[in-house]
């Protein structure tokens, strides 16, 4: 399992590494979902497809809402297909949650009041991220650990709101086994340098923010879905349709977009700490791609014996 911040070279790593090992790349990334977000999202190109198996990349439209248990039954269904095939699964990507689940079991979560959810779903939306947060703090101040965005802050406080019992303590009722047991895996997080990463964060902003990336996110907008479905709230979407209905000027959106997803790699850098302190850490700013996969070479070596 690779796992690691927006831009720190996770996907060519995986390919580089699934090349060598016989392993198909398995997504776990919650936007790379998206079929209709290819470049938004950084997904692995259709070169990059060809060279190595790629699954759970662009499986459904944007206009569903694709949640964790979701992902997690496709990833169990697909694991005996790898299996069979006697291929290694290698799953990349930044969403702590799909690594959580995966490793962790699922927690089969109660039904939230739709009152609830409308009340909270308004709340979110006038109010952001940082309005939810804090609310979600004055009623379960551990709430908030792990949780990047402004979906999984509301999921969060609709929880608490509905049935009076914090998210994380629904999570740890949890008494499904784990689909893989940490033990049969080689966990990485890559944790570069936060200036290096920022560089690299610049520089797939100026790429996104061409002709292909313009034409997918007007494609997206023009079929008027809901703004608050998880597709719609990609970063990425906003500052690039800013660009496109001219409240945004090209530099505009460029500092836009690097301010957003350079928050977002924070929020994930301290999942990542907080969440998998086990891990084995690499930092791709020090070694080299082919250094690092030599490591990582080591670590399925010894795993393996």
């Amino acid at each position: 399992m690779i796992a690691g911040p927006t831009a720190s070279g996770k996907s060519a790593l995986a390919l580089a590494l699934a090349e060598q090992i016989n392993g198909v790349i398995v997504n776990a990334d919650s936007m790379q979902v998206y079929h209709d977000l290819q470049i938004v999202t950084a997904r692995p190109s259709v070169d990059e497809e060809e060279r190595v198996p790629h699954l759970l990349y662009g499986i459904v439209p944007a206009d569903l809402v694709f949640s964790t248990g979701e992902w997690l039954r496709r990833a169990i269904e697909l694991l005996g297909v790898v299996a069979a095939r006697g291929q290694v699964p290698i799953f990349v990507g930044g969403t702590g949650l799909y690594f959580k689940a995966l490793l962790g079991g699922f927690a089969d979560l109660p039904e939230i009041d739709p009152d609830v959810r409308a009340r909270c779903r308004a709340f979110a939306a006038e109010g952001g991220v940082d309005a939810v947060r804090a609310a979600l703090r004055a009623k379960d101040p551990e709430g908030e650990a792990g949780l990047v965005d402004l979906q999984r802050l509301t999921r969060a406080l609709e929880v608490v709101e509905s049935t009076g019992r914090p998210l994380h303590v629904w999570q740890a009722d949890c008494h499904s086994d784990p689909v893989l047991p940490i033990a049969d895996t080689v966990p990485i997080v890559l944790a570069p340098p936060r200036p290096w990463l920022h560089k690299r964060i610049e520089e797939r902003a100026h790429m996104m923010i061409n002709d292909r990336g313009r034409a997918e996110v007007a494609a997206l907008l023009a079929k008027g879905l809901d703004p608050d479905l998880p597709a719609m709230r990609a970063i990425g979407v906003r500052e690039i349709g800013g660009l496109l209905f001219g409240r945004l000027s090209k530099a505009q959106a460029v500092q836009q977009l690097t301010i957003a997803t350079r928050q977002y790699a924070k929020r994930q850098e301290t999942w990542f700490r907080n969440q998998m302190a086990d891990w084995h850490r690499l930092d791709p700013a020090i070694h080299t791609l082919s250094s690092n996969r030599e490591k990582i070479m080591q670590h399925f070596a010894l795993h393996t014996q």
